[in-house]
């Protein structure tokens, strides 16, 4: 069984930076593609960028591209989400998932393995 661990929310001003970690146990890290995904209150889970399980291959959302980052260090079991110039829109809370193998997908129902998700909230 995986078992993912999201760390790093929190609350920031609007133009600031935050890193979030997603830790994965139980199985060997580097087999799993990763995503992170949001949902806002009222809102449906929208996908927010995806690593494939080489690395070799990245898929951010439009929302994000240019200001947020994905990356994974196999070598900690541990991936992240590197998010700077920080919107109010980006406020959500935000899960990593994982899937064996595959590639960076953005569709939610192919990540089987998910984390309980960390809070981000951006302020004014």
């Amino acid at each position: 069984q995986v078992q993912l661990v999201e760390s790093g929310g929190g609350l920031v001003q609007a133009g600031g930076s935050l890193r979030l970690s997603c830790a994965v146990s139980g199985r060997t890290f580097s087999t799993y593609s990763m995503g992170w995904f949001r949902q806002a209150p009222g809102k449906e889970r929208e996908f927010v960028a995806a690593i494939s399980w080489s690395g070799g291959s990245i898929y951010l959302a439009d929302s994000v591209k240019g200001r947020f980052t994905i990356s994974r260090d196999n070598a900690k079991n541990t991936g992240y989400l590197q998010m700077n110039s920080l919107e109010l829109e980006d406020t959500a809370v935000y899960y990593c998932a994982a899937r064996y193998y595959g590639g960076a997908s953005s569709t939610p129902r192919e990540y089987p393995y998910w984390g309980q998700g960390t809070q981000v909230t951006v302020s004014n």
